[in-house]
């Protein structure tokens, strides 16, 4: 940790020297264990419009593994998930290195991830609100006329992306490219599961009085071929959550995710090619006051961090 990371209690990059890294995301460090298990760190970096933000955000890192490992048990009857219960602290010894774990951490399974984003829509917001507007469809798929900015659709669909290397923008492809990429039978498979996880996700959301406008599962395959749910799951990063008291057709809806970054980024004149600005200090300690009442919302704790 550098000298600024340690002092303002986040983590921007980890450093574990103990074990090989894997692979450094957007916001998650990925460490070599063994050959069935990696160390998964979630830092406190922020992405938005695919950049890096150079402007960390308090506690993110452990409040999206929470949320994420609510979702796995309470969805775990859907899909088996990555999680194997290992406690991170004991994968390394270091003082220095067990300090930068704490509840941002995970030790999970070693898969092999599909290269898709498997992204399931029930409102009309973002990108798909561009698109509905100039042609009446999101992702290719005609949506009846007549639709408003975050109205609800007749039915979650099912809008899957290319992953985009760090730095690059994600890309929505259509149902026949993800079965040209996955095969027919494994694309049909993503399909029905992010459907289903979505559906029972959102049911349950709306009684805690967020609605999950829209979000984006990850998966992968074990040596087997089965299929299990990766990465993170239904957080501020990956879903787009409004509160249901606030909702209103018509309008974008305040939210508890990177929304409130992304308005500001909208507003600032910045063109979403890196390096991107830094963020002003009330907009960072906003977003982390989101993400704090999004979990709290949802699982009914308080998080120590």
């Amino acid at each position: 940790m550098d000298e600024g990371t340690a002092l303002s209690n986040t983590l921007t990059q980890s450093s574990i020297k103990s074990l090989p890294l894997i692979h450094q995301g957007k916001v998650r460090d990925i460490y070599d264990i063994d050959a069935n298990t990696m160390l998964l760190i979630a830092t406190d970096r922020l992405s938005a419009f695919d950049v890096i933000l150079p402007t960390p955000i308090q506690g993110k890192g452990a409040i999206l593994t929470e949320i994420a490992n609510f979702w796995f048990e309470k969805l775990g009857h859907i899909v088996p998930n990555h999680l194997t219960g290992i406690d991170p602290d004991t994968v390394v010894s270091d003082a220095t290195e067990k300090a930068q774990l704490g509840k941002r951490a995970l030790v999970v399974k070693k898969l092999k991830p599909l290269p898709i984003e498997a992204i399931v829509r029930g409102y009309l917001a973002g990108s798909g609100w561009k698109e509905y507007k100039v042609s009446g469809t999101v992702c290719g798929i005609s949506l009846p006329a007549g639709l408003q900015e975050a109205s609800k659709l007749p039915q979650p669909i099912f809008t899957p992306s290319s992953k985009a290397a760090v730095g690059d923008h994600d890309e929505n492809i259509t149902l026949e490219r993800c079965a040209a990429l996955l095969g027919k039978e494994l694309a049909e498979k993503v399909e029905q599961v992010s459907l289903r996880l979505y559906q029972e996700a959102a049911e349950y959301a709306l009684t805690k009085g967020i609605i999950i406008a829209d979000t984006k599962f990850e998966f992968g395959l074990d040596a087997a071929g089965e299929l299990y749910l990766i990465d993170e799951v239904l957080t501020p990063d990956s879903s787009r959550f409004w509160p249901a008291d606030q909702y209103q057709v018509g309008k974008n809806p305040p939210s508890f995710d990177k929304q409130y970054v992304r308005d500001w980024l909208e507003s600032s004149g910045w063109d979403k090619r890196p390096p991107a600005p830094v963020l002003p200090a009330e907009v960072a300690a906003k977003t982390s006051e989101k993400y704090h009442e999004a979990y709290t919302k949802l699982t009914g704790k308080n998080l120590v961090i």
